[in-house]
C-alpha cells in the first residue's frame, strides 16, 4: 500500500520510541500497528500473531499462523526468511500457545535477557499472552510500552491523507444511501444493508473497504445510547434516528454522524441540535497547530454551558489506519487534562454528541489540521434531516 521508504522511515520512528521507552525488543500484537509497520493486511486477528521490531536489526519478523503466512509474503515489505510462523497445533490448544512460540524465537535469537517492550492493553494481547511470555522468558524485562506506535501514526504522510480523503467520499455516500433508505415501514437491518452496500461499493473508480465498527442506528430512546446498532423493527413516524458510520479505503476509517427525524423532531431534539451546532462551528474554527487538547475541549465546553449543557465524555480522538473492534488511535482526546498539542496533519474526528435519558443528538465531523487550520474531509450537511412523511 506504501512505499518501501515510507516504511522504514515508520520503522525507524518507532525505533526512536523504543529508545525514548528503554526497550530493545517490541512485540506488536494490535493489527493496526502491525499493518503500519509491515502492510500485513487479513482478517487473521482471531488468532494470536506478532510483529516484533528489535533495535539493531533492519526488518521486522512477522509471526503467526501456518495458513497466514503466505498472506503476510504477499502483503509485507520484508524479506521471506523474516515470516515465520507456528503450526497449526498452537491454535486455540489447551496446552500451547502461540506466545510460547514467540518466547522461543526470541530465545534463539539470542533476545531472551533483553528488554521487551509489549502492548498490554491492546486488544489483542490478552492475559493468557502475558502469562506465557514471563514463563517463556524468565530472563527478560517485560515493560508496557503503551501506545508506542499509535504515537507514531499520529502524523499522516501524503499519501495517507490522500486515502483518507477517499474514505471520506465513501462516509458521505453511505450516509446518502441511509438518508435516502430510511423511511416510515422499513426495516432497520434494511437501512443497515444500504449503508453497507455504499461503503463496500465505495465509488466507480476505487472500492471500498470494511470499516472498524458496524454501523450504529438507535432509534426513538435508544438514541440516548449511542452505540446500540439495529434490530429487524420497522421505522414509524415521528422516530428519532441517529447514524453514526465510517468510509474506509485501505483500512483508513473516516467516521461521520448524523441525526435523522421521521418527520418534524420534537423541539427538545431541535434546541440541543442548535447548541451543537453552534459548538462545532466555533470549536472548529479554533483548532490549529499548537493548541492543546485540552484546550478544544475547553472551547466546546464554554460554548454548550452558556444554554445551560454540559457533557462529561470526550468530544474527539484521533483516527487513521484501523482494525476492528474501533477505528479510533487510543492516543490524543478531545478532553480536559489532555495537553497534547495538535500539529499538522493530524486526523481527528470531532464527535460532540449529547445524551440524555430518552433521546440523543449526534453530529460529527472528520477534521485534517493543517498548517493554518482544519480541513473538514466531508461536506455532508450537518442539519438534523427531517424526512417528510405521510
Amino acid at each position: 500500500m506504501f512505499s518501501k521508504k515510507e516504511y522504514k522511515t515508520r520503522l525507524n520512528r518507532t525505533k526512536q520510541g523504543m529508545l525514548q521507552h528503554g526497550v530493545e525488543v517490541l512485540v506488536l500484537s494490535n493489527p493496526s500497528n502491525m499493518c503500519y509497520i509491515t502492510g500485513y493486511n487479513a482478517w487473521s486477528f482471531y488468532v494470536h500473531q506478532a510483529v516484533i521490531v528489535f533495535i539493531d536489526e533492519k526488518e521486522p519478523l512477522w509471526i503467526g499462523r501456518g495458513m497466514d503466512a503466505k498472506g503476510a509474503e504477499l502483503t509485507t515489505w520484508m524479506k521471506p526468511e523474516n515470516i515465520l510462523h507456528y503450526p497449526d497445533d498452537y491454535v486455540q490448544s489447551s496446552i500451547k500457545h502461540p506466545f510460547d512460540y514467540i518466547a522461543e524465537v526470541l530465545l534463539e535469537r539470542g533476545k531472551g535477557d533483553r528488554k521487551i517492550g509489549v502492548e498490554l492493553d491492546a486488544f489483542y494481547y490478552t492475559g493468557k499472552c502475558h502469562e506465557r511470555m514471563l514463563i517463556g522468558l524468565p530472563e527478560a524485562e517485560l515493560k508496557d510500552t503503551g501506545r508506542l506506535v499509535g504515537w507514531v501514526r499520529l502524523i499522516k504522510s501524503d499519501k495517507e491523507i490522500s486515502y483518507m480523503r477517499k474514505a471520506a467520499y465513501i462516509v458521505e455516500q453511505a450516509m446518502q444511501a441511509a438518508y435516502d433508505r430510511i423511511d416510515v415501514g422499513v426495516r432497520e437491518n434494511d437501512v443497515a444493508a444500504a449503508i453497507y452496500n455504499a461503503q463496500i461499493y465505495g465509488s466507480d473508480t476505487f472500492g471500498g473497504d470494511y470499516p472498524s465498527i458496524v454501523p450504529m442506528l438507535p432509534t426513538g430512546e435508544q438514541t440516548g445510547s449511542p452505540h446500540l446498532t439495529w434490530t429487524d423493527q420497522r421505522y414509524k413516524k415521528g422516530d428519532l434516528v441517529t447514524i453514526e458510520i465510517a468510509g474506509a479505503y485501505r483500512r483508513y476509517n473516516v467516521p461521520m454522524a448524523r441525526t435523522v427525524s421521521l418527520g418534524k423532531a420534537e423541539d427538545r431534539v431541535l434546541d440541543v441540535g442548535k447548541v451543537v451546532l453552534e459548538g462545532i462551528e466555533e470549536t472548529l474554527a479554533f483548532i490549529k497547530p499548537g493548541h492543546t487538547a485540552a484546550e478544544v475541549s475547553s472551547v466546546w465546553t464554554n460554548v454548550i454551558a452558556k444554554y445551560g449543557y454540559e457533557k462529561e465524555s470526550r468530544v474527539g480522538y484521533s483516527i487513521g489506519l484501523s482494525y476492528p473492534p474501533d477505528w479510533g488511535e487510543h492516543t490524543i482526546s478531545f478532553r480536559k487534562n489532555d495537553n497534547s498539542i495538535l500539529e499538522p496533519n493530524m486526523v481527528f474526528h470531532f464527535m460532540p454528541g449529547m445524551w440524555y435519558e430518552d433521546f440523543g443528538v449526534s453530529i460529527t465531523e472528520s477534521i485534517l489540521v493543517t498548517e493554518t487550520g482544519i480541513e473538514r474531509l466531508t461536506s455532508f450537511d450537518r442539519e438534523i434531516y427531517a424526512k417528510e412523511v405521510e
